[in-house]
């Protein structure tokens, strides 16, 4: 009896384990959503021109075309909101495939070419345009750019002829980042225009943004979060390697190339929407990875919601930190981001996933 209830115990405690780390998970997706909604309201009452609550209450509610607060509101401080958390969820997820697809922790979202293709192909329209691209024209150079990018840097790294290798498209990845960043910066230096048009894109912020950004970002980013976390089995099959990843029924390579072409629609949906965004992609998948351990299952979900926090709270201390002007969500997010990631990468269990 003794031996009988021995074997139970120890068969129930591993259960008990389970079920109390999937709670205490579902209290921290619930955490990092209820944080969310406090910045989104945040967000709509703050700015750099003050308006009475009830007035922000009424836009919302009873929108007037003629009320210029109203129009404050629903025009610019709604979308901006929802632009920054949708900037934030794509580029969390990003960084998390990323890290998968190279078995890197410290793998984020530019090392497939995206953020240089992105930011040439802008670049390049901005001189064809001679300076006047306009929102739309940025969003599609960019998103053109970032898939161009990725292709290239798939064909260098000789994903059609041998197959996906992670450690070719890193080194491939690196190589062209160099070589379009050169490319871009000879444009900058030789154009006057393509610089006083480009910086404002390129320095990463939902400042100012047009509005009918928004129906498109969602198109491209709610659809492709989903895809890429009911995927969360496969790159945690994947990160077994190619044939451990095989022998529990999965295609690596189908995997990869998969993996490659999220990457593609969320990274390079989010700068071309916000420009590029440093730390981001790195940061909330690595905070995430502490507590739920490797299983891509909770990672994925919860880097969306973090990485959205993240871009929307750095949206709204930006707002607030000067008195009378406004810092971009990019420096907030690298300010505070660097230190959190350096502590976060010397932690020696990130140093394998």
């Amino acid at each position: 009896m003794t031996a009988a209830l021995a074997v139970r115990s120890t068969g129930t405690a591993p259960s008990q384990q389970r079920r109390g780390r999937a709670a205490g998970l579902v209290l921290v997706s619930i955490g990092g959503l209820v944080l969310l909604g406090v910045l989104a309201v945040t967000s709509v009452f703050t700015g750099t021109r003050t308006i009475d609550p009830a007035d922000v209450v009424g836009a919302v509610t009873a929108f007037d075309p003629t009320d210029a607060a109203h129009r404050v509101v629903v025009d610019l401080r709604l979308p901006r909101t929802t632009l920054a958390a949708l900037t934030g969820a794509a580029l969390g997820v990003a960084g998390t495939i990323m890290q998968a697809l190279t078995r890197n922790p410290l793998a984020e979202p530019g090392i497939l070419g995206v953020n240089a293709g992105a930011a040439a192909f802008t670049a390049t329209g901005t001189a064809l345009t001679a300076g006047v691209l306009g929102t739309f024209g940025t969003f599609g150079f960019a998103f053109v750019g970032a898939g161009v990018g990725a292709l290239a840097v798939a064909a260098l790294g000789g994903v059609f002829r041998r197959g996906a290798d992670p450690v070719r498209l890193t080194l491939a990845g690196a190589a062209l980042s160099v070589m379009l960043g050169s490319y871009t910066q000879a444009l900058l230096i030789n154009y006057p225009s393509v610089f006083d048009t480009f910086r404002h894109w390129a320095v990463g912020s939902v400042q100012g943004r047009d509005g009918a950004l928004v129906v498109p970002a969602l198109v491209v980013v709610v659809p492709t979060v989903l895809v890429a976390i009911a995927l969360g089995p496969s790159f945690n099959a994947l990160a077994l390697g190619d044939d451990l990843g095989r022998g529990v029924g999965a295609a690596p390579r189908r995997v990869l190339i998969a993996g490659a072409v999220l990457v593609v629609l969320l990274a390079g949906g989010a700068t071309a929407i916000a420009g590029p965004f440093a730390f981001v992609g790195l940061v909330a998948p690595l905070a995430v990875r502490l507590v739920t351990g490797p299983d891509y299952r909770w990672i994925l979900p919860l880097s969306a919601v973090l990485a959205a926090d993240l871009v929307l709270g750095a949206d709204v201390l930006g707002r607030v930190l000067l008195p009378s002007a406004e810092v971009e969500a990019s420096i907030v997010t690298a300010v505070v981001g660097a230190p959190v990631f350096i502590a976060l990468a010397r932690r020696r269990r990130l140093v394998r996933l």
